[in-house]
């Protein structure tokens, strides 16, 4: 017969082993889940959270920018610029830009601006607009890098697909990181 000290000490370990292997078994799945783009071609990386977001166009020596498709481009396309500002730039003021030039597609309209904390800070512009006759949204990070330098992370699709990858979005810009 075992006593009940012995028997609440096999409980525990048996507790203590399957918390371990669970604990295992998702820390192996989220790693699973992802990749990290990184090229010898531009200054930065960044995660991507789930492997259903695919290269559709490289970086190169002559062409910085990279672009990446959420299974399909109405679900959510990515694209990443580089922006040289003014040393004195505000980035409200730099947000507007980009603002001015979004005005001239159809239906739209500008949603909010929401400050934004990751590897780099900044701030977020939201809007929407009309393309080939569906509803499209598109959210935009601004991203300070230095004095000099921002880098615009620009996702679009429609504006249901979009919306329901808001916690991708968020994870590649936070983890954004210039090299």
């Amino acid at each position: 017969m075992v006593s009940t000290e012995v028997a609440a000490k096999m409980k525990l370990q048996c507790l203590a082993l399957i918390v371990f292997v669970i604990a295992f078994a998702f820390a192996g799945t989220a790693m699973a889940q992802g990749d990290i783009f990184s090229d010898p071609s531009v200054n930065y990386s960044f995660a991507l959270p789930d492997a259903k977001w695919k290269m559709t166009a490289k970086p190169s020596a002559t062409n910085a920018n990279v672009e990446y498709v959420y299974v399909d481009r109405s679900d959510g396309h990515l694209e990443v610029r580089k922006l040289r500002v003014a040393r004195d730039a505000i980035l409200t003021d730099v947000i507007r830009d980009e603002e001015q030039r979004l005005r001239f597609n159809r239906g739209f309209v500008a949603g909010r601006e929401e400050n934004f904390t990751g590897k780099l800070r900044g701030s977020v512009f939201n809007f929407e607009y009309v393309s080939s006759g569906r509803s499209m949204s598109g959210r935009y990070y601004f991203l300070r890098a230095d004095d000099t330098t921002v880098y615009m992370l620009r996702f679009s699709g429609e504006k249901d697909s979009l919306r329901s990858i808001k916690h991708y979005t968020d994870s590649i810009a936070r983890t954004f990181s210039v090299k």
